[in-house]
């Protein structure tokens, strides 16, 4: 098993990754949880066929009274009416300041019952368990909550930590093959911005044979997991240095909005945005053109993406909604090479046109 230490305040709690982890998931949340003999399991209804039954039975052995609950799947249920809807159920369920909530799914149901802890009662234990490539390697970590606007993504939101985080490759198995390669995109943002061996290793990798093997894909997710923990654990709430997670994020939330959260997953989107901040910091003259055409041939390499059709004075516009504006300033996370990024704020709109209608003409 590898264990990831996230050294927040005022608790630490770690990542526990190893395939098969699953089946002794209850007996992990038992040495954690102490007395707690409540577990209310917030999932969707594609990780609640496949594995649900095989959770209750491992929290079930392990003493728990576990009930599961069901949120609608996708982004557009991401929103305050859906956290609503769940505080409703656990008040009906008889759930109490000692609950224990568990979020079953991608990043989506993370997102979503990490505000729902952070806010019921005000404020529950709350473990993460991520079903998805991209909740692996990226969402499950950090204490990032949120649900999305009209206006933009994850605009309301709170900072609250998880009791761990439990990470089992094995359910990868059962992802579609969009959601598996969509998440990919994040393990290889993990490797411009501070990872240059695992953006080496997935550059080499074939990524529509990368689910089969197991050993591989721990050590990426593991990768990435060690990038995200010393961030997080250096700048918990997004003051300085967490920012560069970002990379990739500004133009790709813009797209999201734009296209109402129905056209791209969440890490397509990011995959045009890191594209997008590619051809910016080319233009701008922070990155070489050579290594501005290794990033972008890799993310394209990952697999086929959703066509982009959004003008930029929308992506614009978006852009001075996002919650990353400062001081009415655009931010920005631009490569500087492998493994090294920026945070920049001087970014000309036209350039960020420019690479908005660069992203038409390649999706075409």
């Amino acid at each position: 098993m590898i264990r990831v230490k996230i050294a927040t305040q005022p608790r630490s709690y770690e990542v526990l990754i190893e395939d098969g982890l699953l089946e002794s998931a209850g007996q992990k949340l038992r040495e954690l949880a102490g007395g707690q003999r409540s577990a209310f399991v917030v999932t969707v209804p594609p990780v609640q066929r496949k594995w649900g039954k095989k959770l209750l039975a491992s929290l079930a052995a392990a003493g728990f009274r576990a009930t599961l609950i069901t949120m609608p799947d996708g982004e557009p249920h991401k929103r305050l009416a859906t956290v609503e809807k769940l505080a409703e159920q656990l008040t009906r369920l008889g759930a109490a300041r000692d609950a224990l909530l568990i979020a079953f799914g991608g990043g989506v149901a993370g997102d979503v019952t990490g505000l729902l802890a952070s806010l019921y009662m005000r404020g529950v234990d709350v473990v993460q368990i991520p079903t998805t490539v991209l909740a692996q390697v990226d969402a499950s970590i950090g204490g990032k909550t949120g649900v999305n606007l009209r206006s933009g993504k994850n605009l309301l939101g709170t900072f609250h930590q998880p009791l761990a985080v439990l990470i089992d490759p094995r359910v990868l198995s059962t992802l579609p093959e969009r959601e598996f390669q969509a998440g990919l995109y994040e393990a290889r943002k993990c490797g411009v911005i501070g990872k240059p061996e695992l953006f080496d290793r997935l550059e080499k990798t074939d990524a529509s044979a990368l689910r089969r093997n197991g050993r591989e894909l721990e050590w990426i997710i593991a990768e990435a997991v060690k990038l995200k923990a010393e961030i997080v654990s250096a700048d918990e709430r997004e003051s300085g240095l967490r920012r560069v997670l970002n990379f990739g994020h500004t133009i790709g939330h813009a797209l999201e909005a734009e296209s109402r959260y129905r056209r791209f997953l969440h890490g397509e989107a990011v995959a045009w945005g890191m594209i997008a901040a590619t051809l910016i910091a080319a233009a701008v003259g922070r990155c070489e053109p050579q290594t501005a055409g290794r990033i972008t041939n890799a993310v394209l390499a990952t697999g086929p993406l959703p066509k982009v059709n959004a003008h930029p004075r929308d992506i614009l516009r978006l852009l001075r909604s996002d919650k990353k504006v400062k001081n009415g300033l655009v931010h920005f996370v631009l490569p500087r090479k492998i493994g090294e990024v920026e945070i920049v704020n001087d970014v000309p709109e036209k350039v960020v046109a420019d690479a908005v209608n660069h992203l038409r003409r390649i999706s075409r």
